[in-house]
């Protein structure tokens, strides 16, 4: 096996405008076993059955080249002995008892100790490995590693649930640079793919008549359900999600806008601000609960639903370990907050993360409904079915279908035995014209497609449904949003549960 000598030195500019995350201290040259070509090409093989790629299949010695080969930094999960599955402990408390710290420092320490000798530095100190501060709720720690030796103690190390490459990323930076960015104001939107409303002359998206959403507003409009947008923030240059959002027919309500991001690290490290510089997260939260407002925008499904938008990521990928740990304290966010119900997630990776499993774990626990994208094609990701987080048990998983009597995924929408709901959310004969949702700036809408659309747009759904009685349980949303979908209670290997008739969940009753 090919053998690189690959020398890491100290970077002393730093720019908050990139997501890189620089490695912190001078150390012994590390013998990577692996280049990148050939983790790519290991990945690509487990992935090319449809399947999210795992960490845990991969030797210790290859995660150790990944982790050399992006910015060091390990993402360990640990536990203590005899302890509870993490997929049912995670969440229970908002804080991990002295037990499972005491276990956290155990591994800290042994770390510290192995990093001294493999950078023959005595000196290096804790803050020197540590690139985001401890989590005292969840079980996880991201740490800068470079033993080999450390990595393979800890992967035979039964209490430790996980540990990876937490930087390391499948795609190029020029691959991934954007991916599903761009919202500005279309002035060439179809007039047949939207009605305006008789009041305020709002535009309502053709799409929402085919699910029933219109009739369903006669019943509830998503009152007091707090929904929790995580994604790439929201622009501060829309006023649909500023001072305009509790105008027109959706007063009495609030958005509030936080960020979970951090860009660079150690001394570089900042947080970033809530605003959305990508136009993604500005889109998804308006299809969920933009406001009926006075302006001739776009309104969203719950137009008086709350709104709570976290910027968490720098695009649709969840890749960069900045990104990873934004998603996760997104989580722990959203299962903090007792007035949000639904986090909906139109963002993923062919990549698992448990840096990212263990946020949905804690939001999951704490009863909320997580909505996740089941993937929307770029040119690394058409041969994966659903991607992650949707592939997992704890999220529900929504794709987009085409407007016809047949079922037909839009042209980049993933499918898969993991989807749950569907919504119809691009024309059959025009691939361009899909439904609409608020740009970055201004009063005029734009075109927004793939499972990101359909993700969002259920996410009203699933406020319109539980504000009809804000004491249900998740499951009992679910279960109306089931009994009301179309292939109900014949479940497709592909679409799951189908289109949702959103008037028939609101009124639990059949499609």
């Amino acid at each position: 096996m090919k053998k690189i000598l690959l020398f890491f030195l100290v970077l002393i500019i730093a720019s908050c405008a990139k997501d890189d995350v620089q490695i912190d201290a001078a150390f012994e040259p590390q013998i990577v076993q692996y280049d990148r070509s050939q983790i790519n090409n290991f990945i690509s093989q487990k992935t090319s059955k449809g399947k999210v790629f795992d960490w845990s299949s991969a030797e210790p010695t290859m995660i150790h080249s990944a982790a050399m080969l992006s910015d060091s930094i390990m993402a360990i999960g640990y536990q203590v002995t005899d302890a509870e599955p993490a997929e049912t402990f995670i969440g229970k408390e908002q804080k991990l008892s002295d037990e499972w710290l005491d276990q956290r420092n155990q591994t800290l320490l042994y770390i510290l100790q192995e990093e001294r000798k493999a950078r023959n530095n005595p000196q290096l100190q804790m803050d020197d490995l540590l690139p985001f501060e401890l989590d005292d709720a969840i079980p996880t720690l991201a740490i800068q590693m470079t033993s080999r030796a450390a990595i393979e103690t800890l992967s035979n190390d039964n209490t430790i649930r996980y540990i990876e490459p937490m930087g390391y990323e499948y795609t190029t930076a020029a691959q991934k640079s954007g991916s599903g960015c761009g919202s500005a104001p279309d002035y060439s939107i179809n007039t047949n793919d939207y009605v305006v409303s008789s009041s305020f002359n709002a535009k309502i998206p053709w799409n929402f008549y085919n699910h029933n959403i219109p009739d369903a507003w006669d019943h509830s409009t998503g009152d007091n359900i707090g929904i929790c947008i995580i994604d790439t923030g929201a622009s501060d240059n829309q006023n649909n999600l500023g001072s305009q959002f509790a105008s027109g027919n959706s007063g009495g309500r609030y958005i509030s806008k936080k960020s979970t991001k951090y860009s660079g690290t150690w001394w570089w490290k900042s947080k970033d601000s809530p605003h959305d510089q990508c136009g993604h997260g500005t889109s998804m939260a308006g299809l969920a609960a933009a406001p009926w407002s006075t302006d001739g925008n776009a309104l969203g499904v719950a137009y008086k639903a709350n709104l709570i938008t976290v910027r968490a990521v720098e695009d649709v990928i969840i890749s960069s370990s900045n990104e990873k740990n934004g998603v996760k304290d997104a989580l722990k966010l959203a299962g903090n907050r007792s007035d949000v119900k639904i986090a909906s997630m139109s963002i993923g990776n062919i990549i698992s993360s448990g840096t990212v499993k263990d946020g949905v774990y804690y939001a999951y626990n704490r009863g909320k409904l997580l909505l996740a994208a089941a993937g929307t094609s770029t040119s690394f990701t058409n041969w994966v079915g659903v991607i992650f987080p949707a592939s997992m048990n704890q999220t529900t998983a929504i794709t987009g279908v085409k407007a016809q009597s047949s079922y037909s995924r839009c042209n980049t929408c993933h499918s898969g035995s993991k989807v749950d709901f569907t919504i119809q959310m691009q024309r059959s004969y025009d691939s361009g014209r899909n439904s609409l949702a608020l740009a970055l700036t201004g009063n005029q809408p734009d075109y927004i497609s793939g499972s990101s659309c359909a993700t969002a747009t259920t996410a009203g759904i699933a406020a319109l449904v539980w504000a009809t009685n804000p004491s249900m349980s998740r499951s009992q949303v679910v279960n109306r949003l089931k009994v009301a979908s179309q292939k109900y209670p014949n479940r497709s290997s592909s679409y799951g549960w189908g289109n949702i008739n959103a008037k028939a969940a609101v009124l639990g009753q059949s499609y």
